[in-house]
């Protein structure tokens, strides 16, 4: 297992890529339901983020920190907090990772800072639907190493991506449509699947 400084950099440039070559469908999934700029400005926090690099930072905890405050001060509208206070939250208690449990434990706190920020609950309609069915489906599997775990983990955000669409949303700008937010996939819900997708392509 290697989750070294050159583990998460792959990581993150993964995630950059998919929002880059998906910028188009994340604009037109939010122009559905939100303000139509979820891709654009998603392509212009990460791109940011890979100007960031890696081997300058003391440890890998420093770097996801730093990745999480590019994101804050880059990436406009709701998408910027949560994804910043996610990586915040990651580089806070990732530390040395040294088994499946203690990236659980890293992913969960990062998760837990979304919620905290964005107070949203599973069946809002949010990137949370995606998330939270991933840390358990992650955790279910941790015992048996981190590659079995994180490719649970991104069937589960996959799954819960894909729950969105009939959903009403709750929060968010989606809300103000009311009714007519169901049919649609949720922006956030979708690049948060390429997050963790990407996270077990590199991580494990």
């Amino acid at each position: 297992m290697s989750l070294d400084a050159t583990a998460v950099a792959a990581w993150l440039a993964d995630f950059a890529g998919q929002i880059h070559e998906h910028e188009a469908l994340l604009t037109d999934l939010d122009r559905e339901i939100g303000d139509g700029d979820h891709g654009s400005n998603m392509d212009r926090g990460m791109k940011a983020v890979m100007a960031l690099d890696v081997a300058s930072f003391p440890t890998v905890a420093d770097y996801l920190k730093k990745a999480g405050m590019t994101l804050v001060s880059t990436v406009g509208g709701a998408s910027g907090p949560l994804y910043g206070t996610f990586f915040l939250r990651l580089g806070v208690t990732w530390g040395e990772p040294q088994n499946a449990l203690d990236v659980g434990k890293a992913l969960r706190a990062g998760v837990d800072g979304i919620v905290a920020r964005g107070k949203a609950e599973v069946g809002d309609k949010t990137m949370i639907d995606a998330l939270v069915p991933a840390l358990a489906a992650y955790d279910e599997h941790a015992g048996e190493g981190v590659a079995p775990a994180l490719a649970a983990a991104a069937e589960a955000c996959a799954a819960g991506r894909d729950a969105t669409i009939p959903l009403v949303a709750h929060k968010g700008r989606a809300s103000y449509l009311g009714e007519r937010s169901a049919g649609h996939q949720d922006p956030g819900a979708t690049s948060a699947t390429m997050l963790i997708e990407a996270a077990a392509r590199t991580l494990s």
